[in-house]
């Protein structure tokens, strides 16, 4: 029985699975966003997260925590001076797991892992004119060509 192990192994021994989330960890740092396979991007997520909790305040003793997680200088950097900022309003779920099929090789189901901030395409930045304009209302009966009318007439007299 697999009582209170709640972590994925991976296939591999601790210091090799640990070596493998620090890599990780830091290629997603400084990529924004990787392509791995479903498993260890589930494992990176758990492993990953609270290392960015921790560089929401930025002080020497949380910088040498990330660093003794991460093993890599430049991630550290990166990730206090760029990733931290955007992030320190957000409560949690840092990361974005995107399916996007198996691997032809030997069929293992692949994901990108993503920081959900760095994302512009989520971000709901490109809004058109007329979505802007149609937004007034509300989507709630049907109405006809009288109410259309109507509602006309009552934005003709609000403008006046």
């Amino acid at each position: 029985m697999r009582h209170l192990n709640k972590h994925n192994h991976l296939g591999r021994t601790a210091s090799h699975r640990k070596a493998l989330l620090a890599n990780m960890s830091a290629s997603l740092i400084l990529h924004k966003r990787i392509n791995t396979t479903v498993a260890k991007a589930k494992a990176l997520r758990i492993y990953f997260e609270p290392i960015v909790t921790k560089s929401k305040e930025d002080t020497t003793h949380s910088r040498r925590l990330a660093f003794a997680y991460l093993g890599d200088k430049e991630a550290v950097k990166e990730l206090f001076r760029v990733v931290s900022p955007k992030i320190v309003s957000r409560p949690g779920g840092y990361t974005r797991i995107l399916k996007t099929g198996a691997r032809p090789g030997d069929n293992s189901q692949m994901c990108f892992i993503e920081l959900v901030d760095f994302n512009d395409s989520y971000q709901g930045t490109a809004k058109t004119e007329e979505g802007a304009a149609k937004k007034g209302g509300t989507r709630r009966g049907r109405g006809g060509k009288k109410a259309a009318e109507a509602g006309a007439k009552t934005t003709e007299a609000a403008a006046e």
